[in-house]
């Protein structure tokens, strides 16, 4: 998106804008320090580590790692000049901040939003190196190309003639899918081209896209999403769900030119507010996903804090599934949310009045929850019920959600029972509340400020006339922040600074420091191979530390010395041996340490044999870590592995 659209309130009146900031070196990680415990922001919905995030870009999965980029003014808490934001997760729920992945001033363009796709056959022709290109898709009135050789972190300027595609009118927001009965590329790129509607462009190459067919609606506006679902999970009956930015969606068939649908009006995914300055918005899906689930993402407008302004929604997979004689999509969390389950209590079967059930949570003290109840509402008159959330003791509550049998409505959307039954499953975060009923039928995103009183973490279950509870799980949800850091490392253990000053930069993690200073890892070993990029910039000597005790009085390290100009292993009172070599500053270097037993190899740049093959047997085993000798160094891709 990011249109006019995005920088007009809802009241029709431009919204101010902050300091867009100027180009920097790139990658840029223009971000302030954070335990992320501002009022308001989420514990477990995502939101950036500073800034303004809008919608969400080019969600991905590559090589044990999901990306998900992200419309973002770094420099301001308004919508202002468009960069690609950064994160990353290997588990879909915990995320860390990356630096900038498309920066004004360093790619060509507005850098509005789009899609993404991983090139694993390499029909690109773009592949450099050993990972496979990522490509992404951005611009307005013309579709702008960028790949990325590294694993999704930089991103060049496709240079074979951009823009790849051109349509009539204003257009943006491209999003590229691949389509398996039909052997090729496709794009759904919007345009008001005639009024509201999206172009099909197909290609077998991923750069070159030739015009196949347009789908014109008036409900459809802007960031369009195109996903095959098999209906009712079976693989023979994929039907096709199109979506637009507030999350309504029709679905049909495609040929793989052309998309058909006998709908005559739109579903939505989602019953929150869907709108600029609301709560869902611009969601996309994830694409090459490992088990072929539906995930999806969106942008929820309407949170903000001290340091950022807004957060996205809480993953979800979609299914398309028959619903009263109908197709629709239902959306649940993803299941990787029980990693984030702290405790759990339980309540079994009962009736309830509004006496027994305004006993049965006297207590319960809840931050960042998860609330899953089934009620049997079969022959009990008509009743309402539910819970009210953020309550205090003089009957004060920051929100209620509540079933009303009468209307048969949750919160106000219509949901019928299913078998006489209504089951609720709510997540509650500190600005953020979603609410899901019947196994996915209701999806309903809301900010709500669930700060807004001191002391108000109570939960009130509630019932007005009769109702049966059939079973009634409150999990405690712990946070998704911690141990955030650019430096990319396998190391399972918790980082620490043992001496010096150690800052994450775009580089990676960098070290300044007067004399010795480590960086340590509490995860140890005994024979391994570790290794890393290392990068002095300044000073003597930058370096991989290995068999170290906490406080690196014992150890063994491998550095590039710029003073000495050589390779050395040594340890506390002992250079062990040494290998010339004419240290640049401000160049990469590799660094391999092969240690078994006594015996110590290090290898330089990947070469076949070591330059540096020792013994000593003074340190059996210890710590991992990270060492700058007097002096400024950055220290990327740390990775540990056994002996080969």
């Amino acid at each position: 998106m990011a249109t006019l659209a995005a920088v007009v309130g809802i009241a029709g009146v431009m919204v101010q804008s902050g300091s867009a900031g100027t180009p920097q070196d790139y990658p840029e990680f223009p971000y302030p320090i954070t335990n992320y415990q501002e009022d308001n922001r989420g514990q477990f919905h995502f939101s950036s580590r500073g800034g303004w995030i809008n919608d969400v870009n080019a969600p991905l999965y590559y090589d044990g790692v999901y990306h998900l980029y992200f419309q973002h003014n770094p420099h301001g808490l308004q919508w202002d000049t468009m960069h690609w934001g950064h994160a990353t997760s290997t588990d879909l729920v915990h995320w860390k901040q990356q630096a900038i992945a498309l920066e004004p001033g360093v790619h060509p363009g507005n850098l509005f939003s789009g899609g993404g796709v991983v090139d694993t056959r390499n029909v690109s022709g773009l592949k450099d190196g050993d990972e496979d290109p990522i490509i992404v898709y951005s611009g307005t009135d013309g579709v702008t190309v960028f790949y990325s050789t590294d694993g999704g972190y930089t991103f060049q300027t496709y240079d074979g003639g951009n823009p790849v595609v051109k349509p009539q009118g204003t257009s943006r927001d491209p999003k590229v899918f691949w389509d398996e009965e039909a052997g090729h590329w496709g794009m759904v790129v919007w345009s008001d081209h005639g009024g509201n509607g999206v172009d099909f462009y197909t290609s077998d190459d991923l750069l070159d896209w030739t015009f196949a067919s347009r789908f014109q609606a008036g409900w459809l506006f802007e960031c369009p999403d195109f996903v095959p679902m098999p209906l009712d999970g079976d693989p023979s009956n994929v039907q096709w769900v199109l979506s637009d930015a507030s999350g309504e969606y029709v679905v049909g068939d495609f040929d793989g030119t052309t998309f058909t649908t006998d709908w005559t009006e739109p579903q939505r995914f989602n019953q929150g507010q869907s709108q600029f300055g609301g709560s869902y918005y611009a969601g996309l899906t994830f694409m090459n996903m490992p088990d072929d689930r539906v995930v999806s993402m969106a942008w929820q407008p309407g949170n903000s804090g001290t340091i950022w302004t807004g957060n996205l929604t809480f993953p979800v997979e979609m299914t398309l599934t028959t619903v009263d004689g109908a197709p629709r999509v239902l959306s649940t969390p993803i299941e990787e949310i029980e990693t984030l389950r702290t405790s759990t209590q339980t309540w079994k079967a009962r009736m309830l009045d509004a006496q027994r059930a305004r006993d049965l949570l006297a207590g319960v003290e809840a931050d960042t929850y998860e609330i899953e109840a089934e009620f049997d509402v079969s022959g009990r008159g008509e009743s309402r019920f539910g819970f009210r959330l953020g309550t205090a003791e003089d009957g004060w509550y920051d929100y209620e959600v509540a079933y009303d049998t009468a209307s048969e409505t949750l919160d106000g959307v219509p949901l019928s029972p299913v078998d006489d039954r209504v089951r609720l499953r709510l997540l509650v975060d500190r600005g953020q509340l979603e609410i899901f009923g019947n196994d996915g039928r209701l999806y309903r995103s809301l900010n709500v400020n669930f700060d807004s009183m001191p002391g108000d973490d109570t939960v009130e279950l509630f019932v007005n006339g009769r109702v049966r509870l059939e079973s009634l799980t409150i999990h405690q949800l712990g946070s998704i922040w911690g141990g955030e850091s650019t430096l990319r490392s396998n190391l399972d253990g918790k980082w620490y600074a043992d001496s010096g000053a150690w800052a994450d930069v775009p580089g990676g993690k960098q070290g300044t420091s007067g004399g010795d200073a480590f960086y340590l890892n509490t995860a140890s070993g005994a024979d391994f191979t570790y290794e890393a990029d290392v990068r002095l910039d300044s000073g003597v000597a930058a370096a991989i530390t290995f068999r170290s005790n906490r406080d690196a009085s014992r150890h063994y390290t491998a550095n590039v010395d710029a003073h000495a100009n050589v390779i050395k292993l040594w340890r506390p009172g002992r250079d062990i041996a040494t290998y010339p070599l004419d240290v640049e500053y401000g160049r990469t270097y590799h660094l391999k340490v092969v240690a078994e037993g006594p015996r110590i190899r290090i290898y330089l740049d990947d070469a076949a044999e070591p330059v540096i093959d020792a013994v000593d047997d003074t340190i059996a085993g210890g710590q991992f870590g990270l060492n700058v000798y007097n002096g400024t160094a950055v220290i990327q891709n740390v990775q540990v592995g056994p002996v080969p």
